[in-house]
């Protein structure tokens, strides 16, 4: 099965996929779309719309992971994450994908043992969990951890 997980945000969206075939993960791609701050929000929430449906058109992942929201000290920046957040949910269901949702906390202790990690700590992981990727930046990493934790979350629920 393949996994997209799903870092949103309106500037930066992190993606990253991974294979998992009993208890072995691979990475498949990884990668971030960026919207133009010239545009209107409209129209980068299409940009970003667009970019996550080529991505699912191009590798046809079986399931979709994001991460769930967390409330910022500037409430509009926590209002475009959520608009963000909002179009990769339906970017996603529109594909036909089941989608699980993971708060930060959660994405850190299954992939570093604790909740409270340092993003460097989750990066060095996924360093160790697939050996010899190449990060498209911090939030493709933090995309491949979504991912990897519902691959993770899947296995235990078997």
């Amino acid at each position: 099965m393949i996994i997209l997980g799903i870092d949103p945000g309106l500037t930066c969206t992190g993606w990253g996929l991974v294979a998992k075939a009993g208890s072995r993960i691979s990475h498949v791609g990884n990668g971030q779309i960026r919207t133009d701050l010239d545009l209107s929000m409209a129209e980068r929430l299409l940009e970003l719309d667009r970019g996550l449906t080529a991505v699912i058109d191009i590798y046809h992942p079986d399931f979709a992971a994001v991460e769930e929201i967390f409330v910022n000290v500037n409430p509009q920046s926590t209002l475009k994450l959520g608009q963000a957040r909002g179009v990769a949910l339906c970017a996603a269901a529109r594909a036909g994908l089941a989608v699980s949702e993971y708060p930060s906390k959660v994405v850190k202790k299954a992939l570093v043992g604790t909740g409270g990690a340092a993003k460097g700590q989750v990066q060095a992981m996924l360093g160790v969990l697939l050996p010899g990727v190449k990060l498209a930046g911090s939030d493709a990493a933090d995309a491949l951890a979504v991912a990897i934790t519902h691959a993770h979350h899947v296995g235990s629920h078997r």
